[in-house]
């Protein structure tokens, strides 16, 4: 059975406008890793993973290697092929492309190596990298927390404040972190999402504020898997995008106990997980 990813995936929200949440039927982009692998001179290895929508890997995987240098045209390809070791699921194996490399093309894939964020015998996927989390010991964050909703209507017009770079420059990402009343408690930019957050959570660290159990990250741009599982390490129990979550950011969050909230923005949001902790006159 084909089992291949699609490119969107649909979901049950809760969308919460006039004060009222309503469930409604959402559709996501579709979130999964890539390992791409390279075979040259009789071995294979494994070069880099990536988070990806799917659809169009083979170009993905080949233009990756072009821009590395690792190939320079057509001619050093021989093969761009899904993995096919019986070991794996039928779910996985559209996560994993080996690029055979044309007999003599030999290049030096060592510094490579820093693409390669996590280790796999043989493809990655969603569960995988839920799995992940719980070997690193993440709880789910403590009950009793709750958020009125008006409070978090207020958030982005407040990180928009904050952002004092993207003003002067319309081409910064960022993330900051709020209490439980609205509060701005610090914000920080960056043209990377994931370094917006990384220095959010590690001023909060050097601050002595882990676990952030009674805070909530407020993200300008989508919710991916990797600012979703950041929160977790982190102990956030509410995490908030302006735009869309992918798939795999809504199971991350389903899975361990984070409300979700996406499309915070002209008056009204969706919970993609965990909508108990919204205080609204309809919950």
């Amino acid at each position: 059975m084909d089992r291949r990813p699609g490119r969107v995936r649909r979901a049950r929200t809760w969308r919460h406008e006039g004060g009222v949440l309503r469930r409604r039927t959402d559709v996501l982009a579709t979130e999964e890793p890539l390992e791409v692998r390279v075979e040259a001179g009789g071995t294979t290895r494994t070069v880099a993973i990536t988070m990806r929508t799917p659809g169009d890997d083979f170009e993905l995987a080949v233009g990756f290697l072009h821009g590395e240098g690792v190939i320079t045209g057509p001619g050093d390809v021989r093969r761009v092929a899904y993995c096919l070791d019986p070991a794996l699921g039928a779910d996985q194996r559209y996560n994993v492309v080996t690029v055979t490399l044309s007999a003599g093309v030999t290049p030096d894939l060592r510094p490579l190596d820093r693409h390669v964020v996590t280790t796999s015998a043989c493809g990655v996927c969603g569960k995988a990298s839920i799995d992940a989390l719980h070997v690193r010991g993440c709880p789910a964050p403590p009950a009793g927390v709750a958020l009125d909703g008006d409070t978090l209507l207020a958030l982005p017009d407040r990180l928009r404040v904050a952002q004092a770079v993207f003003e002067r420059t319309g081409g910064l990402h960022a993330a900051a972190l709020f209490d439980l009343d609205g509060a701005v408690i610090a914000a920080r930019e960056d043209v990377g999402r994931h370094n917006a957050l990384d220095k959010l959570i590690g001023r909060a660290l050097l601050d002595g504020r882990l676990p952030l159990h009674h805070h909530v990250v407020v993200v300008s741009g989508r919710a991916s898997y990797e600012l979703v599982q950041k929160s977790v390490a982190a102990g956030v129990p509410v995490v908030c995008a302006v735009s869309a979550p992918s798939s795999l950011a809504v199971d991350v969050a389903r899975e361990f106990g984070v409300t979700l909230v996406g499309f915070l923005r002209d008056g009204g949001f969706n919970v993609y997980a965990h909508p108990d902790r919204i205080v609204s006159p309809a919950t």
